[in-house]
């Protein structure tokens, strides 16, 4: 699950980046605005990135776990 979240966050990233120096959307290039693939790839990036966002607090938790409260 980690991977998959990790590369949805990727692609959402990549895409962000085009369409903020180039204004090119690719997604939308390839599956039209109004599609519904459209939509659920999004939903689906948004998912990764709260995803990604877990991972980082547990993370966190696991480092304070193995080091104890100072």
């Amino acid at each position: 699950m980690n991977i998959v979240a990790l590369i949805l966050m990727i692609v959402g990233a990549l895409n962000w980046l085009l369409v903020g120096i180039f204004r090119f959307n690719l997604v939308t290039w390839i599956f039209g605005a109004s599609s519904v693939i459209t939509a659920i790839l999004y939903v689906l990036v948004g998912l990764g990135g709260i995803w990604g966002i877990v991972m980082l607090f547990q993370r966190n938790v696991r480092k304070t776990e193995l080091h104890g409260a100072d």
